[in-house]
């Protein structure tokens, strides 16, 4: 099964400040956005093909309530003490097919029904939040309505690959290990978290650390 990137989120501290290092490094903001019911708001960054989002915690009480809590959505913006993964990978699967792993419905607030969104069961807490929505889609053909700006003074357009570091790896999950597998995301152990994003296919062969702003480093 082939499996697109839809998004990828960062947990950041509130308010995301660390954004401002990745405009001024060249990169156009998208909207805003906020979860009702779940406790979370973001700021965005849009490309061609996916989307980054940076995450963080609005309301305790919500993102700690029974529905939120299984995703630990909590224990990942305190990733630095609870030792969760601050990322969450959005996937698409080719339309109509069906996922390849055991998944569990979560149907937060925000969303109304019937819509829920698919996550991948028994991933490990260093692992990513591994999830699908119903409403994901490339950017660029996002109709009027939803359409965000999608050009950056750096010339990036798409993002063409994932690397994950995890500390402790161990086995990967069933789920993790088939997108590892499917080469959309690779994972490797590390002495920390970090993601590394190449964009465009790496073609001037060129990279920026964000470290310690954000577990972040682009490779172009």
């Amino acid at each position: 099964m082939k499996l697109e990137l839809d998004h990828l989120f960062i947990c950041t501290t509130a308010g995301a400040p660390e954004v401002d290092e990745l405009l001024a490094f060249g990169l156009t903001e998208g909207t805003r956005n906020n979860h009702p019911g779940q406790g979370t708001t973001n700021r965005r960054i849009f490309f061609q093909n996916a989307m980054l989002e940076f995450l963080w915690v609005e309301n305790e009480p919500e993102v700690r309530s029974p529905v939120i809590a299984p995703t630990h959505l909590w224990e990942r913006w305190q990733y630095h003490h609870s030792g969760y993964s601050p990322f969450g990978l959005c996937v698409r699967p080719e339309r109509g097919a069906a996922l390849p792993f055991a998944t569990w419905a979560y149907c937060p607030p925000y969303l109304p029904p019937p819509l829920q969104i698919d996550i991948a069961a028994g991933t490990r807490p260093v692992e990513p939040l591994l999830f699908v929505i119903p409403f994901g889609g490339r950017p660029d053909t996002f109709p009027a309505d939803r359409r965000q700006p999608l050009e950056h003074a750096c010339g990036f357009r798409e993002i063409t690959g994932l690397e994950m570091m995890m500390p402790r790896p161990g086995s990967l999950s069933p789920a993790v290990q088939f997108v590892h597998d499917t080469g959309l995301v690779k994972f490797r152990a590390g002495n920390e978290f970090r993601v590394d994003i190449e964009f465009d296919h790496g073609g001037q062969a060129r990279r920026c650390n964000f470290r310690p702003y954000l577990p972040l480093c682009f490779h172009w």
